[in-house]
């Protein structure tokens, strides 16, 4: 695989060199700072591309271009959102990039109640705890309609949770929850969350679904022409939230959106964090199940703490959690060597060691939420450790037989 490493920008607090000595060989960006629907201007292209270097690295892939609200519930300027996504891969493609993930998530992309929670060594996870979750929607937002969402000893733990937090930490909780895309400025108070919300009215999941068919018939298209892949990150966490509906959590929602677009270039972001939150997702078969159309893969694993849905779950260590690190891997080079036969040029798969517990000097450093140096180092050097293996001409067979 092409190992690669999420990077923020000049802000970012780890550097692109930070990364090069870690062990990544392409860097992973997005150009944040450009408002969602806008085109990226071609200068901004070419001066993130600049700052890359800079660390002898070379920007990769895209993560993300986001796709407005605006396209995902067809209101307002959808369309001209729409064909500024258009313009973007085209820019981005004469850059000479190749893979461009995003997501179709409504209102909020990845949730956490804790962003900084202390694991049991003393590393910083970020955790989703369903019952903190609970009293932030049914408390703190008062969602019309929340109460109807939740089984009663849900409702009562929730009502006491709620009464023992400190004003404190019921702020901590509607920051953490409104929070935007990661190395993104935006983010929701209550009064702009409660707004939102209300733009989804009446668009329950079978028309989200054709919205993001409609989305990606024209879209995909494009891609194809310029020679981009481009792929879908799964919803995180893989349930529905504050009544709002989701559609990439399952392999039968990825097997949706990749036949009713049927194209080489409509493909899947494939991320064992998000879809493992989900205990029914079988993550090696789904490796197996959409290793074609697999353009770009985050590795990292989650713990469950209760095996329902919703679930309460943490980030754990990227070779723990409820994951098989290793058969995923083993799928995924299976895949990469397939490609080879076939002669294509994108045999490769790029993949990043997805966030990682703040350890060590993580602590006092200060970076991104779930993106620290040492932690998503040592992540890396596993899943590297993984890969040598399993790619070894004698030992790679023996792992093979046990598996």
């Amino acid at each position: 695989m092409r190992h690669t490493w999420r990077w923020f920008g000049p802000v970012d607090r780890v550097s692109v060199q930070d990364a090069a000595q870690a062990g990544a060989q392409g860097i992973v960006s997005a150009l944040h700072h450009i408002p969602t629907g806008a085109v990226w201007p071609v200068a901004e292209i070419e001066k993130r591309q600049r700052e890359v270097r800079e660390g002898s690295l070379e920007w990769e892939v895209v993560e993300s271009v986001p796709v407005s609200e605006s396209i995902k519930t067809q209101t307002g300027p959808w369309r001209e959102h729409l064909a500024n996504w258009q313009e973007t891969l085209r820019r981005l493609s004469a850059a000479g990039i190749r893979t461009v993930c995003y997501n179709f998530m409504p209102v909020l992309d990845w949730t956490r109640t804790d962003l900084r929670w202390t694991a049991r060594h003393g590393a910083k996870a970020m955790r989703f705890d369903r019952i903190d979750f609970a009293a932030f929607d049914l408390h703190l937002l008062q969602r019309p309609g929340a109460l109807d969402d939740y089984d009663e000893a849900t409702r009562e733990q929730a009502a006491r949770r709620f009464g023992e937090m400190t004003e404190e930490r019921r702020f901590a909780l509607s920051r953490n929850i409104g929070a935007g895309l990661p190395g993104s400025a935006d983010g929701y108070s209550l009064p702009q969350l409660r707004e939102h919300l209300q733009t989804y009215s009446g668009i329950g999941r079978e028309k989200l679904q054709r919205h993001l068919v409609d989305f990606l018939s024209e879209v995909t298209p494009v891609a194809e022409r310029v020679g981009i892949n481009i792929c879908a990150h799964p919803d995180d966490p893989p349930w529905a939230l504050l009544g709002l509906p989701r559609i990439l959590s399952t392999a039968e929602d990825y097997a949706f959106m990749l036949s009713e677009v049927d194209s080489p270039a409509n493909g899947v972001t494939f991320c064992t964090g998000s879809l493992g939150a989900l205990a029914a997702n079988d993550l090696p078969a789904m490796a197996r199940q959409f290793a074609p159309r697999i353009h770009f893969v985050h590795l990292r694993n989650v713990r469950r703490e209760e095996e329902r849905t919703p679930c309460s779950f943490y980030e754990d260590e990227h070779l723990e959690g409820g994951t098989d690190m290793v058969a995923v891997i083993a799928e995924l080079l299976k895949e990469e060597q397939r490609r080879r036969a076939e002669g294509r040029e994108d045999h490769q798969i790029p993949m990043r060691p997805d966030h990682g517990q703040e350890i060590l000097d993580d602590l006092t450093r200060g970076a991104q939420p779930g993106y620290p140096a040492i932690g998503r180092l040592k992540g890396l050097a596993e899943l590297r450790g993984i890969e040598r293996a399993l790619s070894h001409p004698i030992y790679g067979r023996v792992l093979s037989k046990r598996s």
